[in-house]
C-alpha cells in the first residue's frame, strides 16, 4: 500500500471474489491517466458525502447488533448472537468472540460479511516544536508542543458511489509465496513456497478451505484474522506534495504526514476465558500494574495459533487493460486540489481535528461579515480580524512554529 509500483497488484486476483457486483457502467466516470492530462478542480457539491454520512444509507444485508461502532452503520455490523464484541477504539480493530464461529460455515459467512464494510485511511499532518523552559531552581525542561494535528478520511473516495455501496473492493486468500501466520506462531510460506517461487504449483486455498483447517485445529487458543486495506493509492506523491504545502507557509516545526488506517483488522477468538480475559480493559490494566504481562505476555504469545490469510482489498485506483490507472472516484491530484486550500487554512490556524465538507466549504467563501448591530463591536471585532490575518502573513514571511 502506498507505492506506485504495487499498482499492479491492485488488479483483482483471477480467484478473488468481488463483494459488490455493480451492474452497467459507473456512476461516476472512469479516470483514466492515459486519456486526461490536466487535473482539473472539483466542486465541492460533487463531492462524495461523508462516510459517516453515507453509511445510514448502505443497505443492511443482515440485521444489526447493537454493538456501538465508530464511524460505521449499526446495520453494517453482522448479528452473532452469542458473540462477545470487544472494539479498540483508538484503531477501530475489532475482536468477537463466538462459539458459533467455530464452525467453518458460520466463519466464512461472517467473514464474507465484514470483509463488505471498508477500512478508514486517514492522511494526517501534524506539527511540533519543542519549548525549552527554566523552572525557579534552574532546572532545564523540555517539552513538546503540537502545532497542529490536520487529518483528511479518504474513505468515500473508495466508492464509485457511496450512498449504494458500489466499489470495487474483492476478498482473497494470501498467496503461497506470502509469507503470513497460516495456524502458525510465526510467519511462514506455504510448504512447496520459496520467496515468490511456488514449487510443486498446488492451488492456494480458498476462503472454505481456510475456515475449514482453523475449525478442525486443536489449538487451545486460536484466532481467525481478517486484513482490511487500501490499495492502488500513490502515497508518497500525495505526501510529498503536503509538505510542500506546509514548508510553503514557511513552518521550521517538525513535521510529520502519514497514512493513517483505522478498521484495517477484524480478530474472531475461539471461545475460551483466557481468551475472554485477554480482551478484557481491567484485567490489561491490572498486569500492566503488575507487572504480570512480563509472564502473561509470552504465554500467550506461545500458545496461540494464529490464521492471517484474509484480505480485503479496497482500490483507490487499478490498472486498465490499455496499461493506465482507472479511478474508482477522483486521483491523488484531484484529491489534493480538492483539499489543499482547506488543509492550508487549517495549518494556519492551527486547528486539531478531522476535515470535513464544511472545511471545504470554510475555505471556498470569503471571511464573514460580523455585524451585531453595535458599531463598536463590530469595530473591535474588525480589528481582531484583521490582526489574525496580519499575524498569519508575518508568520509566512518570518516563519513560525520553530523550536524556542
Amino acid at each position: 500500500m502506498g507505492k506506485p509500483s504495487g499498482l499492479e497488484g491492485c488488479k483483482a486476483p483471477a480467484d478473488a471474489v468481488s463483494l459488490h457486483t455493480n451492474p452497467g457502467e459507473n456512476s461516476r466516470d472512469s479516470y483514466n491517466d492515459t486519456e486526461i492530462l490536466d487535473t482539473p478542480d472539483l466542486a465541492i457539491d460533487d463531492l462524495p458525502p461523508n462516510y459517516t454520512e453515507a453509511a445510514p444509507m448502505l443497505p443492511p444485508d443482515i440485521a444489526s447488533t447493537t454493538v456501538p461502532s465508530t464511524g460505521r452503520a449499526a446495520a453494517q455490523q453482522p448479528y452473532v448472537e452469542d458473540a462477545t464484541f470487544f472494539e479498540d477504539k483508538n484503531t477501530g480493530t475489532q475482536f468477537w468472540l463466538a462459539k458459533s464461529l467455530e464452525n467453518p460455515k458460520a466463519l466464512e459467512k461472517h467473514i464474507r460479511h465484514l470483509a463488505t464494510i471498508a477500512p478508514r485511511p486517514f492522511i494526517q499532518l501534524v506539527g511540533t516544536h519543542t519549548e525549552t523552559t527554566k523552572d525557579s531552581k534552574g532546572k532545564t525542561e523540555k517539552n513538546t508542543v503540537t502545532d497542529f494535528d490536520v487529518s483528511v478520511e479518504l474513505t468515500p473516495f473508495l466508492y464509485s458511489d457511496a450512498r449504494y455501496h458500489k466499489s470495487w473492493s474483492y476478498l482473497r486468500t494470501v498467496d503461497n509465496g506470502e509469507k503470513t501466520r497460516r495456524g502458525t506462531i510465526l510467519k511462514k510460506r506455504a510448504p512447496g513456497s520459496v520467496q515468490n517461487i511456488e514449487v510443486g504449483g498446488d492451488p492456494k486455498p480458498t476462503l472454505q478451505e481456510w475456515c475449514h483447517r482453523y475449525a478442525a485445529s486443536h489449538a487451545g487458543l486460536k484466532v481467525f484474522a481478517l486484513s482490511r486495506r487500501m490499495v492502488g493509492f500513490d502515497e508518497e506523491r500525495v505526501k510529498h506534495r503536503l509538505r510542500q504545502l506546509v514548508n510553503e507557509t514557511n513552518y521550521r516545526g517538525h513535521l510529520k504526514v502519514e497514512l493513517v488506517t483505522k478498521d484495517s483488522l477484524v480478530e474472531c477468538y475461539n471461545d475460551t476465558k483466557i481468551n475472554h480475559w485477554r480482551l478484557t480493559s481491567w484485567i490489561q490494566m491490572l498486569c500492566i500494574f503488575t507487572l504480570m504481562f512480563i509472564f502473561t505476555w509470552p504465554y500467550l504469545w506461545l500458545r496461540t495459533k494464529r490464521w492471517e490469510v484474509v484480505v480485503a482489498e479496497w482500490p483507490f485506483s487499478r490498472m486498465a487493460e490499455g496499461g493506465g490507472k482507472e479511478y474508482v472516484s477522483i486521483s491523488e491530484d484531484q484529491w489534493y486540489n480538492m483539499w489543499g486550500r482547506a488543509i492550508c487554512k487549517a495549518v494556519l490556524e492551527k486547528r486539531q481535528k478531522v476535515l470535513d465538507q464544511s472545511d471545504l466549504r470554510r475555505a471556498e467563501e470569503p471571511e464573514p461579515a460580523f455585524e451585531t448591530g453595535n458599531s463598536t463591536v463590530d469595530g473591535a471585532l474588525g480589528l481582531f480580524r484583521v490582526g489574525i490575518n496580519a499575524m498569519n502573513e508575518v508568520n509566512r514571511h518570518l516563519g513560525w512554529g520553530g523550536d524556542c
